[in-house]
């Protein structure tokens, strides 16, 4: 019995021990990505509907032409507090030292160059459906913006969480590149594109299931805020029942056609969108709009 036992608990192990391996974080090499010269205007607009100032910048800096991504904010989650980290183009504190492998590794695989998995709060599982291009273009210009030397702060988060080599596992299930809406026309390509790459409209939209990965069966149909305290609406024809007139403008403005005002957390969402080209806005208008209606 005691080697029945001694084998059973060895092949436990190995196995373990091998999903990790599998599972491990494999940034990007140099090697294996093409050369590309990134431009920093076009740069701007990926930033813009990325919305990486309404995480990493100070609120109140999401329109500014050179906000300082320093971090700091804290998102509160079922799994803990998160803090997000200094993106900067300090070279030590912030990211200033990445190459486009480094920044594709992050954005594409959730993995920092030094080969750390990052936790899916950085919403990577939408970014893996970047283009490269739109990454490139995307570290010109926070190669542009001003350098803070702010020390970036642990996560509060506890066991079983806290031990990120089990992300790896985690990503297996959740991390998949393909898109989930269908695309009818260019335009509403378009707005799929910035909505399910760019904006990760559905990490906020999208209901999550009990290991934190999003609903696919229900996407875009509502789910409680980060907050705790908040909800993101359905989103979906079944509860949004707007022109796409009034939801390109809902997202320039912030307000609704009953002149209802975005929520705190959307506020600071719409202050990038509103600076996108109105024809952006339009394509997220067109895409809410194809997606299958989900009560």
């Amino acid at each position: 019995m005691r080697r029945v036992l001694t084998l059973f608990f060895l092949l436990v192990i190995g196995g373990l021990a091998l999903a990790f391996w599998l599972t491990r974080p494999l940034p990007f090499s140099s090697e294996e990505l093409p050369q590309m010269a990134g431009d920093a205007v076009a740069g701007r607009q990926v930033f813009l509907a990325a919305g990486c100032a309404s995480c990493h910048a100070d609120r109140g800096a999401e329109a500014q032409q050179a906000p300082i991504l320093s971090g700091g904010r804290r998102l509160s989650t079922e799994f803990g507090e998160f803090i997000t980290p200094n993106i900067s183009s300090d070279p030590v504190h912030g990211i200033g030292s990445y190459d486009l492998a480094g920044l594709a590794s992050v954005l594409k695989r959730g993995v920092t160059p030094d080969g750390r998995h990052l936790y899916p709060v950085m919403p990577y599982t939408s970014y893996i459906r970047m283009e490269l291009q739109d990454i490139a273009d995307l570290k010109a210009f926070l190669d542009s913006l001003p350098a803070s030397d702010e020390v970036p702060q642990p996560h509060e988060i506890s066991l079983p969480w806290s031990l990120r080599s089990t992300i790896g596992l985690w990503k297996k299930r959740y991390l998949d590149p393909n898109f989930v809406g269908a695309a009818p026309s260019e335009r509403v390509e378009r707005g799929r594109y910035l909505a399910e790459a760019l904006g990760h409209c559905a990490e906020c939209h999208t209901p999550r299931d009990r290991w934190g990965g999003l609903d696919r069966s229900r996407w875009m149909a509502g789910a409680p805020g980060l907050s705790g305290s908040s909800v993101a609406p359905n989103v979906t024809p079944a509860a949004l029942d707007w022109s796409r007139d009034e939801v390109a403008w809902f997202l320039e403005s912030g307000h609704s056609p009953r002149d209802e005002t975005a929520s705190n957390e959307m506020e600071s969402v719409i202050a990038g969108l509103a600076q996108l080209p109105k024809e952006d806005l339009e394509a997220l208008a067109f895409y809410l709009a194809s997606l299958a209606p989900i009560e």
